[in-house]
């Protein structure tokens, strides 16, 4: 330990003839504390919210959708899907069939949403499809066609797995009567539940082959979504299908399908910081207080040290230690009791919110180091800034004029 950080540490913890002083210590070090807590505690929160909404929405859509500007539906998709295949970053690329239909279950009938995909080529990227609720993935061969319904969907209509459901389309059939709407009778195969309250209150599943005879489109695809290893990448691996794809297909990432909602919550993220920062360095003005009144306090302790041999960078290094000293142990502390607050938030799921409002059950709580290394960083630096001012002044006090009248 060296001479300065040893004289820091003893004017930090002596409690005989400086008690206000140490009052405003610990106040310092607490408003830290707070400060730190706080800011850990709101970036996770607005982390670990963007993080789950954004897991629930890209489990249950694609990370790019590929489409038809003609509206007509992609024929050929089979071999598109495979050139999509064959680019670098690229998971799975499966087609979508899709409709809106009116569905009729035993309680009573509610728009929906059917959607037709490859199960087989979903299942291996989708472990809400994998582990359903109740039920099993629909097969050929049965005595009626299955549909998988979202859990809340099925709640609303009042259809379990076994029921039987009338779908009716908007595509019409021509019958002696004139055009008719299509109708379709399906059996519940199973339930499933993503975690995303509007895609299970509004989507029922099939096989694409029955959604193709369902909505005419047999032989084409609604449009083809594509998984990728890295959801950031989109941009860019849509560049690379636009390039080896004709050019009447259209491509959009997941990004400018919910564009407006992540950026909503990275500009709240943003403000939230630099708000909650306000209170750190509200904080840090307490250990500029402190430290001027050390240095009035200590001021024929400071001559004493000089008329021995102390030089004033000295002096200077004592007080700059012992403002960083403040500084570390309320980023320390309030540190561990953000973390801390995470950790038992997490456990026990203690703030529930609204689902159909905000998608999750709870509010989540995620660190990232990125963010937990940028808010130690600054409150280091705001802490380390402060003590500049009164280390300087006690580094200029005139050793004969401190001890003139000892």
């Amino acid at each position: 330990m060296t001479f300065e950080l040893f004289v820091a540490r003893r004017y930090l913890t002596a409690r005989r003839k400086q008690a206000f002083i140490s009052v405003i210590t610990t106040i310092s070090a607490a408003g830290i504390a707070i400060g730190v807590a706080a800011l850990v505690i709101a970036i996770a929160l607005i982390t670990g919210f963007q993080g789950d909404v954004q897991d629930k929405i890209l489990g249950a859509t694609s990370h790019v959708m590929v489409s038809d500007l003609g509206g007509q539906g992609l024929a050929g998709y089979e071999g598109l899907a495979e050139r999509i295949r064959s680019l670098p970053g690229v998971e799975s690329a499966s087609p979508v069939v899709y409709g809106t239909v009116l569905i009729t279950g035993v309680g009573e009938s509610s728009g929906a949403l059917v959607k037709g995909l490859d199960f087989d080529k979903e299942r291996p990227g989708a472990p809400w499809l994998r582990n359903l609720e109740a039920g099993t993935v629909p097969e050929a061969g049965g005595a009626r066609e299955g549909l998988l319904l979202g859990r809340e969907l099925s709640l609303r209509i009042g259809a379990q797995v076994g029921d039987v459901v009338d779908v009716v389309t908007a595509s019409s059939t021509l019958s002696p009567l004139g055009p008719l709407p299509k109708r379709k009778r399906f059996q519940v195969a199973g339930i499933f539940s993503t975690g995303l309250y509007e895609f299970d209150n509004s989507t029922a599943l099939a096989a694409i082959g029955v959604a193709q005879r369902l909505f005419g489109l047999e032989g084409r695809a609604s449009y083809i979504q594509v998984k990728l290893a890295d959801i950031f990448a989109a941009p860019a691996v849509g560049e690379r299908i636009k390039a080896v794809l004709p050019a009447a297909v259209y491509i959009t990432t997941w990004m400018e399908l919910n564009k407006s909602l992540f950026s909503a919550l990275k500009l709240e993220k943003t403000i939230m910081f630099l708000t909650i920062t306000l209170i750190v360095i509200v904080a840090a003005l307490n250990i500029i207080a402190t430290l001027i009144l050390m240095v009035m306090e200590k001021t024929r302790d400071i001559g004493t040290l000089m008329a021995m041999g102390a030089t004033p960078r000295m002096v200077n290094r004592i007080f700059f230690f012992q403002g960083a000293l403040i500084g570390v142990i309320g980023t320390a502390l309030g540190t561990a009791l953000g973390l801390g607050w995470c950790v038992l938030a997490n456990t026990f799921e203690l703030i529930k919110i609204p689902v159909d409002i905000y998608q999750i059950s709870h509010v989540p709580f995620r660190t990232r180091p990125r963010d937990l290394a940028l808010i130690v960083g600054v409150t280091l630096l705001i802490s380390l800034v402060s003590t500049l001012f009164p280390a300087r002044r006690a580094a200029r006090i005139d050793p004969v004029v401190a001890l003139k009248y000892e």
